[in-house]
């Protein structure tokens, strides 16, 4: 996957001379030594990440972590105090003024977290902002923001003031204006944070449709775990101005690393997190015979009838497995049977769930790639080790 963004031992300390205080970080001091000797606020201790085109890369920690500066750091509303920030190769910290109103103008947009919208324009005019900046013409602009407001679901408010629009639609103009000017990475700073917790979840799955669809490269910031979970493919998480953890929400959650990112991950739904990928186990053959191939869980159980191409053509019971070993006669098939995707999370798998008939995994073409075993399942979401026998955990 192509890198978009790309961030090299970051420092960002509050001072006017910030010398002294790389010198104690550099050392292997940290943000508490800083303000204990010279009284100087330490927002970023070599923080290094890189940002694939098209994630959606979740910051988080708690407040007072360096997240919210790291975001104003990458567009250089806050100046770096060392290290290096490449957009698509190019460093954008040493650019001056001219240049680096172009990047903020067509590379990177930014999603605040109380809308900043100006309250005397109209919806349209609000989303047409950025653009105007740009210098796009007027017909040009106008029509770009009609079509980012049919998109976000507000194209019948387009004429009307902000505060006529409830908390929800306002940051949805937020984002439109973000999105009129389709720039090469979107920040959401703590962008729904402020909303009603029904009003946030409908923003976070507008947003996961948004990004379906746009498939743009999101930095957002957030405090809230289940947050990142839901909206991430990866996530970073800091610590006094630190990366402290950096991976997949499914392999945070696994392998934590510290108790500061252990605590995080406690109250975690497992069930909406993990998917049929991270739980299945490769199919072992149960009986071979010149009419097909019946492969199931190596303890066991019902299994598959697979096709040449390995593709399911129906289930066989255990009794028939045996039945078949037996007499060598080919077993009886139902073609009844349970195959999910490997994306499929495990909440949604035990909807499909139905008692005495095997669950497979199955990729786009039909092959079947694995199987899944109830007691792993139920492992796997009690954060309890799995079973190695197939036996109840």
């Amino acid at each position: 996957m192509t890198e978009r963004l790309k961030i090299e031992n970051l420092y960002k300390v509050f001072a006017k001379d910030p010398a002294r205080a790389l010198q104690i970080l550099a050392s292997g001091g940290d943000k508490n030594q800083v303000f204990e000797k010279l009284g100087q606020v330490v927002g970023l201790n070599g923080v290094s990440l890189s940002v694939p085109s098209g994630a959606m890369y979740m910051v988080m920690g708690l407040s007072g972590s360096g997240k919210s500066t790291l975001a104003r750091c990458i567009n250089r509303l806050n100046e770096p105090s060392a290290g290096r920030i490449l957009l698509d190769g190019q460093d954008i910290v040493p650019l001056d003024e001219a240049a680096l109103r172009h990047v903020r103008r067509t590379r990177i947009s930014m999603v605040f977290q109380h809308f900043a919208l100006l309250p005397n324009k109209r919806v349209i005019e609000n989303v047409e902002f950025g653009l105007k900046l740009r210098g796009v013409s007027a017909p040009e602009r106008r029509r770009r923001a009609e079509e980012v407001l049919s998109v976000v679901g507000l194209a019948r408010w387009a004429y009307h003031r902000p505060h006529e629009l409830s908390g929800g639609m306002r940051q949805r103009v937020g984002l439109a204006r973000a999105l009129a000017t389709d720039a090469d990475i979107l920040i959401m700073d703590e962008a729904f944070s402020a909303l009603d917790p029904l009003i946030r979840t409908e923003m976070q799955d507008e947003l996961l449709r948004l990004q379906s669809t746009l498939n743009k490269t999101v930095l957002f910031i957030t405090h809230d775990f289940q947050e990142a979970l839901k909206l991430g493919t990866r996530i970073a998480i800091m610590s006094e101005g630190r990366l402290v953890r950096e991976g997949t929400p499914q392999s945070i959650v696994l392998e934590p690393g510290s108790e500061y990112v252990a605590a995080f991950t406690r109250e975690v739904d497992r069930a909406r997190l993990f998917d049929a990928r991270s739980v299945m186990s490769e199919p072992a053959t149960l009986w071979r015979g010149k009419d097909g191939i019946v492969v199931g869980e190596a303890a066991g159980g019902p299994g598959f009838l697979l096709d040449g191409q390995e593709r399911v053509m129906g289930s066989v019971s255990d009794a028939q497995i045996v039945h078949a070993r037996q007499t060598g006669e080919a077993p009886a098939l139902e073609p009844e049977h349970v195959c999910v995707a490997g994306s499929t999370k495990l909440v949604d798998v035990a909807r499909h769930y139905r008692p005495g008939l095997p669950i497979g995994v199955v990729d786009e073409g039909g092959k079947l790639v694995g199987v899944l075993g109830v007691a792993q399942m139920l492992a796997r979401i009690a954060n309890a080790p799995a079973p190695q026998d197939g036996s109840a955990p």
